[in-house]
């Protein structure tokens, strides 16, 4: 018998989540036999979370897409043939140039997002050819995207704290982030901080996995952080807990920002938020006298009518305090402003031509059936590393669109998923082991390789290989569809930054990843001199770029800079109420009550993995977390299934009675598709935009909970 050939490869997750993990491909006589955690990495320790821990088995998924394949059926009933790639790519090439002729280029619209990280083959990775092809851009804010305005606005393209440096912290906040589920392996620095005597406060508006680890669980209601943030500001300023040569020195605005809080007391705050005065005092104090004080910010922050001025709030707690002055004092958001991507590059946005439109994909269901009318219209639909009829809120009316025989829906894909049913041509794309890449990261400042280590099964594709192959068939010859992966990753990263000192791409195949030169996580304090990279050089509570007008960051619509929103801003931070809450739409609160909280699951990512068995074994069904108080009123038993509804649309799920959530609040988590449950979360979504960065309304949507 002969031996088995084995042989082991750099690695990196490719999945939407901030923890980017280092891992080791394992391969056996040319197939991924399995996977584990680089235990040379810093941060990721060698662990993995649940989703990755046997990757292998999404590789080789008996139900994979591994073929191109033609439409047979009616739309939605996943009724395909196989054909050729030649076959594949002349079908759409044809269709794309009988639309251009007809409509023009912009009658076509790309739509991704991060079910793949990579800078190759991730969110950017069709970018460059879309805008060589002149179609819609597409601005791309599921996540993060109102968060990151705010940051933006307030303090600048700074990565914040290393999160590493979090080990140095006395006193840590967790705001709006499940990092159990959602960012693990900055939890166990957060954990192993909290065994030296840091104290941990979660503020969650439910008790997650993550606060019932917490010293101390603040639950505000849903939507009121920025209320919980102003009231803090408040009692810093009028108790005299602010650094006051740190503010002099670093901050611009203060005074205004000292004249909007006082009026926003713990008291005002307690209405609106449901805490006590008194431990909105005290949670005041604490950070104030606690150094060094950190605070993780989640992007759930965002997800409400007001959250891009709660972000700007929560934001300018650190440089009130002096926080930034030790290491291990700051606020974490999102790092990816500190790594030295060529996005430009990447993108390629000085080939859209001037005037050429821009569509949101959180409104994607209001612009497919007309609800948005569009000049021209969209004929055609491309759709790769996301997943829309899951994810996107108003995903009713995105099946209505998708369902026009009017449109020619092209998607590159792992599996049939809830939008590929709907497809014209599915095309069999990659999946991690099998293509090289270096993977974005927006939780930590390591540059994480990805190396391709096994040919993908059947006909599968990498993702930029197929934008290589369209292009070829649109005649386009520019240098940028000849690169190789490896061209592509030279380009891509400006290899001369002084964060890459001593790292180029030779360095990070032998090793897997690489530090950032920007400092180390023991000795780094950013901005513990001011140097805030905004045009003040200051924390910009007050904003002195607002007055621009409302933006979505560069990477989020193709770095296209035309267009922008526009809308007016507040040049300060304040609280600014959701839009469906009880108190501020009593009207719609008669007919639902409720209000909905859908955080990510535990088991999948988006809806990665949400249709494999094991996965959803350990998920468990669909569940609907409900108070006592509110089940008891409406007849609904433990484990009863229920219908959660309103007049965008209804799910079913199992109710999980607890006291994990307070009255008047309900919790679902994301992820399930909707061919194997009845109806997705998303179905009771606003495709509305959060006040800031054109963010989604996703906690923001009331909904009855009764019997199904």
């Amino acid at each position: 018998m002969a031996a088995v050939m084995k042989s082991t490869h750099h690695g990196a997750c490719p999945h939407d989540c901030p923890d980017t993990c280092s891992m080791v491909f394992e391969v056996e006589d040319g197939k991924l036999a399995r996977v584990k955690g680089n235990a040379e990495h810093p941060l990721t320790r060698g662990g993995l979370c649940v989703k990755l821990k046997d990757y292998e088995k999404r590789h080789y998924h008996p139900d994979r897409v591994l073929y191109p394949m033609r439409r047979t059926g009616p739309k939605g009933s996943k009724q395909f043939e196989r054909i050729s790639w030649d076959e594949a790519l002349d079908e759409i090439t044809t269709r794309w140039r009988a639309i251009i002729d007809e409509y023009g280029p912009q009658a076509i619209v790309p739509y991704s997002y991060l079910g793949h990280q990579g800078l190759i083959h991730g969110l950017n990775g069709g970018d460059s050819f879309f805008n060589r092809l002149g179609a819609t851009v597409m601005e791309r804010t599921f996540c993060g995207e109102g968060a990151a305005t705010a940051w933006l606005l307030t303090m600048g393209p700074s990565g914040g704290m290393d999160p590493e440096s979090f080990i140095h912290s006395k006193y840590i906040i967790i705001w709006a982030c499940n990092s159990v589920s959602t960012n693990l392996h900055h939890w166990h620095v957060v954990k192993d901080a909290q065994k030296r005597g840091a104290k941990v406060v979660v503020i969650d508006a439910y008790a997650s996995r993550t606060a019932k680890e917490a010293d101390w669980h603040i639950a505000p209601k849903p939507g009121s952080d920025g209320a919980l943030a102003m009231a803090m500001i408040h009692t810093l300023i009028d108790e005299d807990l602010i650094d006051q040569d740190y503010v002099a020195a670093h901050t611009h605005g203060f005074d205004e920002l000292a004249a909007r809080a006082k009026s926003r007391t713990p008291e005002w705050a307690e209405e609106l938020t449901g805490i006590p005065a008194a431990d909105i005092r005290r949670l005041a104090r604490e950070y104030a006298s606690t150094p060094p004080a950190a605070i993780r910010m989640g992007v759930a922050l965002e997800r409400h009518y007001g959250g891009g001025q709660t972000v700007r709030a929560v934001c300018c707690l650190p440089s009130l305090i002096g926080a930034w002055r030790e290491v291990g004092g700051g606020i974490l958001g999102m790092t990816v402003w500190e790594h030295p991507y060529k996005f430009d590059v990447i993108c390629r946005p000085d080939w859209i031509p001037q005037g050429t439109r821009v569509v949101n994909n959180l409104q994607i269901g209001r612009v497919l059936t007309n609800e948005a009318p569009q000049d021209p219209p969209i004929k055609s639909m491309m759709c790769w590393n996301s997943n829309p009829v899951t994810q996107a809120p108003e995903c009713d009316k995105i099946v209505a669109g998708l369902l026009r025989e009017d449109l020619f829906l092209v998607s590159a894909e792992h599996f049939i998923s809830d939008t590929a049913a709907y497809a014209d041509i599915v095309l069999p794309a990659a999946m991690g082991a099998e293509m090289e890449d270096i993977i974005l990261s927006w939780g930590h400042n390591y540059l994480t390789y990805n190396e391709k280590c096994v040919e993908a099964p059947g006909e599968a594709l990498s993702n930029y290989e197929i934008f290589r192959r369209l292009a070829a068939r649109m005649g386009f010859d520019d240098e940028q569809f000849q690169w190789s992966d490896s061209e592509c990753l030279e380009h891509y990263i400006d290899w001369d930054s002084p964060a890459c000192d001593g790292i180029d791409l030779a360095y990070l195949r032998k090793h897997g990843f690489a530090h950032l030169s920007i400092g180390s996580a023991d000795e780094r304090a950013p901005h513990r001199d001011g140097n805030f990279p905004t045009p003040t050089g200051k924390c910009e509570f007050k904003s002195t770029i607002a007055a621009n007008g409302n933006f979505v960051a560069g990477p989020f619509r193709q770095m296209y800079e035309d267009l922008q929103g526009g809308e007016a801003l507040d040049d300060l931070p304040d609280y600014v109420p959701s839009r469906e809450t009880p108190a501020t739409n009593p009207a719609l609160a008669a007919k639902y009550p409720l209000n909905i909280i859908s955080p990510k699951s535990h088991g999948f990512l988006n809806s990665c993995y949400a249709n494999m068995d094991h996965k959803l074994k350990g998920q468990g069904e669909q569940f609907v977390l409900i108070n006592a108080a509110d089940a008891r009123a409406r007849g609904i038993s433990d484990g009863a299934t229920v219908r959660v509804f309103n007049d965008r649309g209804a799910f079913s799920g199992d109710a999980r009675i607890t006291d994990d959530v307070n009255p008047g609040v309900v919790v679902a988590t994301l992820g399930y598709w909707r061919q194997l449950t009845t109806g997705t979360v998303n179905i009771i979504s606003s495709a509305d935009f959060v006040n800031m960065g054109h963010a989604p309304t996703f906690s923001d949507n009331l909904v009855e909970v009764t019997l199904a």
